[in-house]
């Protein structure tokens, strides 16, 4: 645990985990893993820890009664990310969709139609069927009423028990290592 003390906030403490890869084609690779709160209440501390940010990954709860919560997240995310001049759609970003295994989990279909509808593909080189290789025949980048759109890759959760974080994980380190090179 690390403790953040902000100007409009009082010490938040958050998870820190850095994970040593080893050597990936000739360089160290070490990521550092942070979590912060969901509630916007902590926007100061959301922010200061997306500086310098390689890739992000967005944990959603599943519950429908907290998709409201979740755009507003979503949201927020998108503006923190601006106010430094990031686009979430030109860096490494995955979703997950957590709580998997209660009774009130919204379908995907619905979480990805409010949290993960897309983006317009605006570089001509991009512009073809891409397909999400965690996910059979699903696309990654696919033409809707003739404009190209791409998601971000998404995974299903159940972090009680583990289930599908380590995919996340995974899959976010593929891209950001991807990025780089």
């Amino acid at each position: 645990m690390v403790s953040l003390a902000t100007e409009t906030e009082r010490t938040l403490f958050f998870d820190f985990l850095p994970v040593d890869l080893g050597t990936i084609r000739g360089f160290n690779t070490r990521f550092h893993l942070y979590t912060v709160p969901g509630q916007v209440y902590y926007n100061a501390s959301r922010k200061l820890i997306l500086k310098g940010v390689d890739g992000v990954v967005f944990v959603a709860d599943s519950q429908i009664e907290r998709m409201e919560a979740n755009i507003e997240s979503m949201q927020n995310l998108y503006d923190n990310m601006a106010e430094y001049g990031y686009d979430l759609t030109r860096i490494p970003f995955v979703i997950q969709y957590n709580k998997r295994d209660l009774p009130n989990a919204a379908p995907v279909k619905d979480l990805q139609a409010q949290l993960n509808p897309g983006w317009p593909v605006q570089d001509p080189a991009k512009q073809r069927p891409v397909p999400d290789p965690w996910h059979e025949g699903e696309m990654l980048i696919h033409q809707v009423d003739g404009t190209w759109i791409e998601r971000a890759p998404f995974f299903e959760s159940v972090a009680t028990t583990g289930d599908g974080v380590f995919d996340t994980l995974k899959a976010v380190a593929k891209v950001v290592l991807k990025s780089m090179s």
